[in-house]
This record gives C-alpha cells, sequence and structure tokens, in this order.
C-alpha cells in the first residue's frame, strides 16, 4: 500500500497498465454511524465482498483503488453536483438518504445539510478521486493507454431499480463513449461467451468514475463492470439483518473469478494493440 492517504483509503501501484477501482465494498461508517436509523440499513447496499473476489488482481500487477468507508456516508461513484446520472430513473443521491429499496437512513433531523455534504465531499469524496487521478497520471507516464476498470456488486432483484432479474454481469461504458469500441466489442465478447447471462450498457451504463475519467482519445479506457451478487454469493429473496450479506460462496465465486480475470486480461492485450 502506498504511503500518504487516509487509513480508509486503500491503494496497492502495481506496475501493468490497469487500475481496479472498487468504490463500494467498504463498511465502516466513522463518526457517522450514531446518525443512521440502523447502521444494518447503513450497510445493507454495500457491494459485499467485492475484496474477496477481486483478490487476485494483485497477480496482475495491476494498481487497485479502494475505499473501507461506506457508501452511505458519501458516494464517490456519483456526480459531485448531485446531478443524476440517470434522470427519471430511481437512484440514490450523492449523500444518500435512502436505501436503494427506498429506507429512510437517517433519524430524524440527522441527515446531512448542505455544509455536511461539503464536508464529506472534502474528507471522503475528494481524496478518493485524487488518488485515482494520480495513479492515472502515473501510470500514463509509461504507457500510452490505460484501463480503469470499476468494480461493483448488486443483488439481483431491487423492484425499485429496475424490473425483474439483473443479468448476472452488466457492463457499462457510458453507452461507448467511455472506452474505445475494440475494447467495448472484445469484453462484451468474452461476457457473453461465458454461458452466463449478461448485457452491455443496459441498465447500468457506467457511474461518475467511468464517466469522469474515460477518454479513449486521451489515452484513458474506462469500463464498469456491475455484477449481480448470485454470481458469487446466496442471495435471500428479503435481506434481513439475520440473512444478508451472505458469506462468499467458493464454487460460484471461483467461475466469477475466472471470468473476470479474463476480462481484465483481454483489456491488458487490448492496450498493447
Amino acid at each position: 500500500m502506498t504511503e500518504g492517504h487516509p487509513d480508509w483509503l486503500l491503494v496497492r501501484q502495481g506496475a501493468a497498465p490497469l487500475i481496479v477501482s472498487i468504490p463500494h465494498a467498504g463498511t465502516d461508517l466513522s463518526e457517522f454511524e450514531p446518525q443512521f436509523v440502523d447502521p444494518w440499513l447503513a450497510r445493507k447496499d454495500a457491494d459485499w465482498r467485492l475484496d474477496e473476489l477481486y483478490d487476485f488482481v494483485e497477480t496482475l500487477d495491476a494498481t487497485l483503488v479502494r475505499t473501507t468507508l461506506s457508501r452511505s456516508i458519501i458516494d464517490v461513484n456519483r456526480d459531485p453536483s448531485g446531478a443524476s446520472l440517470y434522470p427519471g430513473q430511481a437512484t440514490t443521491e450523492l449523500c444518500p438518504t435512502i436505501t436503494f429499496d427506498g429506507e429512510p437512513l437517517y433519524r430524524p433531523g440527522e441527515a446531512p445539510d448542505e455544509a455536511g455534504a461539503s464536508d464529506r465531499l472534502r474528507l471522503a469524496f475528494e481524496p478518493y478521486h485524487n488518488a485515482l487521478h494520480a495513479e492515472i497520471v502515473r501510470l500514463r507516464e509509461h504507457f500510452p493507454r490505460v484501463a480503469l476498470f470499476d468494480a461493483h456488486s448488486i443483488r439481483s432483484r431491487i423492484p425499485r431499480l429496475f424490473e425483474g432479474e439483473l443479468p448476472v454481469f452488466n457492463l457499462g461504458t457510458n453507452s461507448g463513449a467511455s472506452c474505445s469500441p475494440a475494447l467495448r466489442e472484445a469484453v462484451g465478447a468474452a461476457l457473453a461467451a461465458s454461458g452466463r447471462s449478461s448485457i452491455v450498457d443496459g441498465r447500468f451504463k457506467g457511474g461518475w468514475i467511468t464517466r469522469h475519467y474515460g477518454e479513449p482519445s486521451e489515452g484513458v479506457e474506462a469500463l464498469q463492470l456491475e455484477l449481480a451478487c448470485r454470481a458469487y454469493m446466496a442471495e435471500p429473496e428479503r435481506p434481513a439483518p439475520d440473512n444478508w450479506p451472505q458469506p462468499i460462496d467458493a464454487a460460484r465465486a471461483n467461475v466469477t473469478r475466472a471470468t473476470i480475470r479474463k476480462i481484465l486480461e483481454i483489456l491488458l492485450e487490448g492496450l498493447r494493440k
């Protein structure tokens, strides 16, 4: 891990032209915990176990950037202006006040006001993005092209956010704007060949990280993978404190890791062309 970052910001520098960002796996509520209705609710929508699922990233010599802070404090994958990434569709805010299922997160009068949101931007949002930017700059000094892979997961069924069951693999490229057509096609084809359901630029087209940093013409290829949680763990029909999250399922996780590793290798190979 590199030095000079807050304790909650974990950066492992690699030499390959690949950065893996894991912005939503954190569960630390820090000093904000007393403001929430229930700590379990505040952690409910975490991208559970992704640090375990992506434990192979170091073997690719990729750079890893992740936070241990909960997205309920501030979502580092949202537009810092507060503008919605999906106008007209249900989502959660920069500083979420409800869960994905619409449950209130804060005790009455405890939700962050404008000043509180500004403090969270400074304390938690900006350091994460400063780290991502610094790693992009570092690697661009050595490579003409680098890839930023933003790793996410979500429950397979959340009626408030989408209809039915989400495909296992949901690749987002901001409708093709955040990465080159060749990489988008190659990764999409590998996901389709996995034998499991997949879609490219469906309900999840990429969040702020993908949209903000992806500039293929400037040598930065950015892609988001939203993974249905059933790909690596059991999902209860109705999440509750006694059944969510589930432990990682080794058999499911190993199959999923193999696919993710393959698409990361495709990215690395594609960058050389």
